[in-house]
């Protein structure tokens, strides 16, 4: 029988590059507030 994985839901490589993608978001947002000295909440008007 062939290997047959999920190609949708929790899989491992999902879950990976979601963890990724977290991270890089992350950073990006700091530098982001570092930058401007804002806060996110204040750059799109809600604060």
């Amino acid at each position: 029988m062939e290997n047959q994985e999920a190609k949708f839901g929790f899989t491992e490589f999902a879950e990976t590059w979601n963890g990724r993608l977290a991270m890089l978001g992350f950073v990006i947002g700091l530098a982001t507030e570092y930058l401007t000295g804002q806060g996110i909440l204040s750059q799109i008007g809600i604060m």
